[in-house]
């Protein structure tokens, strides 16, 4: 058990549950920014209609926006541990790479990308992943991994017809698992800042806990090798924030540090997300966001960047 929460890009479930989902989203961005792609393949299981399932969404330069969901038999899902290779038909996604045959009538997909030089978070025996102490517990509605923060690629994809070149580009692989995402949260990434050596993602969220509800947060901004964790394990709180429809703005403070981030979305597109294991409901996400950061330690500025080609999801209730 310890080596699946410490390894998230590990098959977490099993296919026998139900009411279960599990989902790897791979973001890659290519070498001239003019294509990100993210293709989530993962598993819905249900009593109803359980089935692996492979979802695609694109933007390119111009901020133009496709997703797909492609849905294959449970039969077609399969998954191998050591080393990690998790198969769809003939699709297959490890830690180090991807080969994809995608199509339909609404979309060609097609390539292989190699991953080098991954990026991790810090982990430890009591903090084996990047939900901390929370990872062992058994009973949350949802699991959050992070896989690398940042790496690089190698290869092309032809998509529609188009070869497009990822060769130099940068690409990211985070997890989700459990019954249900949160009924509210925001979570972004980008690892395309000035500094090349910098990678940030942030989630906040409402997170049931047994009979009642807290507010979770966990961001992990790394800059040149060096890790700033601020989340509800180690202390960190949300001193302010404001969130609009496209943008967010938070003030985040741990001990003398104090992290500013501001983050805005031009367009966004729906996604189908987890609800006791179905697939059946919908997010918002855009792949070309831009993220503002500020780190202070007491009052002095010790960073600023501004990250682009940012995923930024928003899911807020209606009041």
């Amino acid at each position: 058990m310890f080596r699946k929460i410490k390894n998230p890009i590990l098959f977490q479930g099993s296919l026998r549950n139900k009411n279960y989902f599990e989902g790897w989203y791979y973001k890659m961005v290519s070498s001239d920014g003019s294509c990100s792609v993210a293709l989530i393949p993962g598993i819905s299981l249900t009593k109803q209609h359980s089935h692996a399932f492979i979802q695609v969404f694109i933007t390119n330069a111009k901020a133009d926006l496709k997703t797909i969901y492609v849905e294959f038999d449970k039969n077609n899902f399969s998954v191998n541990d050591s080393p990690f290779e998790l198969c769809i038909q003939q699709n297959i996604f490890t830690e180090h790479g991807i080969d994809v045959l995608i199509e339909n009538q609404d979309l060609h997909i097609q390539g292989k990308l190699k991953f080098s030089g991954n990026t991790n978070i810090e982990t430890s025996w009591l903090s084996p992943s990047i939900m901390g102490f929370f990872s062992f517990f058994t009973f949350m509605e949802c699991y959050h991994g992070v896989v690398s923060m940042s790496h690089k690629l190698e290869g092309s994809l032809n998509i529609d017809g188009l070869d497009v070149n990822f060769s130099g580009g940068r690409g990211y692989i985070e997890k989700d698992w459990g019954k249900s995402f949160p009924r509210e949260y925001v979570w972004m990434q980008s690892n395309h800042f000035k500094n090349s050596g910098t990678s940030f993602m942030f989630s906040e969220a409402i997170i049931p806990f047994k009979a009642f509800h807290f507010n979770g947060l966990i961001v992990s901004l790394i800059i040149d090798g060096q890790e700033y964790r601020f989340a509800t394990y180690n202390g960190s709180k949300v001193s302010a924030k404001e969130i609009k429809s496209n943008s967010v703005c938070y003030e985040i403070k741990k001990g003398k540090l104090k992290l500013i981030v501001e983050a805005v979305n031009e367009k966004t597109i729906s996604l189908s997300s987890p609800k006791n294991g179905a697939m059946i409901q919908s997010i918002k996400e855009g792949l070309s966001g831009v993220i503002k950061l500020q780190l202070f330690d007491n009052k002095n500025l010790i960073y600023q960047d501004t990250g682009t080609h940012a995923g930024l999801e928003i899911m807020m209730q209606q009041k």
